[in-house]
């Protein structure tokens, strides 16, 4: 079986999960400088899949994929901390304000020049919670494409084995290659950082970012593993007008903020009467029961 090329496509996401009250702007995008940027959680997800994948065939590569600004470099770096072998960074003011249609039309560009034979993706990223961008570039492609997979049982380098996670149960799918996998929350979690891969990749660095450090171009001796591709529009080519806000037809009409307040509130104690009181209160208001 020839060696498996992986590409994981990967998303630097604000946390969602600390929202404060200046989480949005006026114009109702996501004020970004103000939530921690993370890796998003069920690219996690994917990137374990694939590094199992890379376990089991010999010879097999993992090269993260991602677009954002500069900083979205530390989402490649964290993916060569746990165990893949590299990354490109889609980074371009033309990038900017690109909704899932112009985001998957950015990515299927760069998937074209890349040429893997297997994409892997989390479901649906923590900021948008579309579910869209992973079968786009799918669709982008003409490639066949498996949802909700929480395992990859299989794989023989023409077919994929995989168990899906759907609402009322599993399933278990084949697929031939090349395929688009986009990965459930419920899949296993993510291996931690390796120390030998921390040592050996916490000095790689982007273009961009040796340039930032006052660097004019990257050392001649600098190994190649140090370096972080980094591309722009005019790198992956194609249509200027579908990237970016301009190929964008999705529009923001109205953003308000609910902040839930309880009306009113009872302390209890850990004893067996307050606990009883309460699952009765419960019960006679259908709460549970």
């Amino acid at each position: 079986m020839k060696p498996l090329k992986i590409v994981v496509l990967a998303k630097q996401v604000p946390d969602t999960r600390n929202v404060g009250k200046n989480a949005m702007k006026e114009d109702g995008t996501v004020n970004r400088a103000a939530l921690p940027a993370i890796f998003n959680p069920e690219d996690l997800n994917a990137l374990e899949q694939a590094l199992r994948l890379k376990d089991r065939i010999p010879g097999a590569t993992i090269h993260l994929l991602t677009m954002g600004p500069g900083r979205a470099a530390d989402i490649i770096r964290e993916g060569l901390f746990r165990g893949a072998d590299g990354g490109v960074l889609l980074t371009d003011r033309k990038f900017a304000g690109a909704d899932t249609l112009a985001t998957s039309y950015a990515l299927a560009q760069a998937v074209r020049k890349i040429n893997p034979d297997i994409i892997i993706a989390g479901r649906q990223a923590i900021d948008g919670d579309t579910a869209q961008v992973g079968p786009q570039v799918a669709e982008k492609l003409h490639w066949p494409q498996v949802t909700y997979a929480e395992e990859i049982l299989a794989c023989d380098g023409r077919k994929v084995q995989i168990k899906r996670r759907l609402e009322r149960g599993v399933e278990t799918v084949s697929a031939p290659l090349p395929l688009v996998i986009t990965v459930h929350g419920s899949a296993p979690a993510c291996r931690s950082r390796h120390a030998k891969q921390l040592m050996k990749y916490k000095r790689a660095k982007t273009l961009s970012e040796f340039q930032e450090a006052g660097n004019d171009a990257y050392d001649s001796h600098l190994p190649d593993f140090l370096r972080i591709t980094e591309w722009s529009v005019a790198d992956v080519g194609g249509d200027e007008s579908q990237f970016g806000l301009s190929g964008s037809p999705t529009k923001v009409k109205k953003i308000e903020n609910i902040i839930f307040q309880a009306k009113e509130s009872k302390r209890l104690t850990a004893s067996d009467a307050d606990i009883d009181t309460l699952i009765k209160e419960l019960m006679s208001n259908h709460t549970i029961g």
